[in-house]
């Protein structure tokens, strides 16, 4: 079975179209259980989300801030393995029709094998793969894996990141190019400032990719401030954190659907 690249570029296609960012959704698998994490896409989703990462929990996450970690050590302490993301995957995927993508580190994937990981993404309905710390230069066994089976491979960029770096990077990448808006960790900030404007002119200028940010999106205002130069925009903080405070698993799904409400119209106000 062929990976779902193709609907994940169609769907970023018909947000352009509709003259709005589109909205990305990150949670991580298995949290607060497996049938949970299913549970919350679900509820992103049904409330405006769409397009969906699951995020592979890992015990050395450098990209991911404390509210991230914290679901992630839950997840763990849970048993989550590779074959759960992957039923996280199928279970979303039939249920919402939504690109759904997998955030993972790249130890993960190699211990599991890169064959068989890329050929069971695609078997559970996969778009792709977000690998945030896979240098591009070294990515070629991936990408060949990926390739075949119909799978978008997003590469991080960076503001520090230089213009030859973003060339190679838009060339090799597929489906579209993660833009980090900040040096750092996820998490929520009080703004997402002009570095990330200035990453996203950059990064287009260099490639044909759309150029999605994320780190530091929270609120309805920051997501109709990047929906204004960004082709999508990127939460994941903003609804672990919902789902942490919530006084039970219901209540935080009710938070999910409602967050995700909240920013699918800070997306569609862009320019307001």
């Amino acid at each position: 079975m062929s990976g779902n690249r193709e609907l994940l570029s169609d769907t970023l296609a018909r947000t352009a179209s509709e003259d709005r960012a589109a909205l990305i959704a990150y949670l991580p698998g298995g949290f607060p259980t497996v049938e949970g994490g299913i549970a919350a896409v679900k509820a992103a989703v049904a409330g405006g989300a769409d397009v969906i990462e699951v995020g592979l929990p890992h015990s050395d996450p450098v990209l991911d801030g404390p509210v991230i970690q914290t679901a992630d050590d839950i997840a763990l302490r849970g048993g989550v393995r590779i074959a759960d993301i992957l039923r996280t995957v199928r279970e979303a995927y039939e249920a919402t029709g939504a690109p759904i993508l997998v955030m993972t580190y790249w130890n993960p994937v190699d211990r599991y094998g890169v064959e068989r990981f890329t050929a069971e993404l695609a078997e559970a309905g996969g778009a792709g793969c977000i690998l945030p710390d896979l240098p591009v230069q070294e990515s070629a066994l991936w990408r060949e894996h990926a390739e075949k089976h119909s799978l978008a491979t997003v590469f991080v960029v960076a503001p520090s990141s230089k213009d030859e770096r973003l060339a190679t990077i838009t060339a090799a990448g597929s489906g579209f190019v993660y833009a980090a808006s900040l040096m750092g960790v996820t998490g929520t900030r009080e703004s997402v400032g002009e570095q990330a404007q200035e990453l996203v002119r950059r990064t287009r200028a260099a490639g044909e990719l759309p150029v999605c940010v994320g780190i530091g999106v929270s609120t309805r205002e920051h997501a109709r401030q990047v929906a204004g130069f960004a082709d999508g925009v990127i939460v994941g903080s903003a609804f672990v954190k919902r789902m942490l405070d919530a006084p039970d698993e219901a209540a935080g799904l009710e938070a999910v659907r409602a967050l995700a409400g909240e920013l699918a119209e800070g997306v569609r106000g862009r320019g307001v």
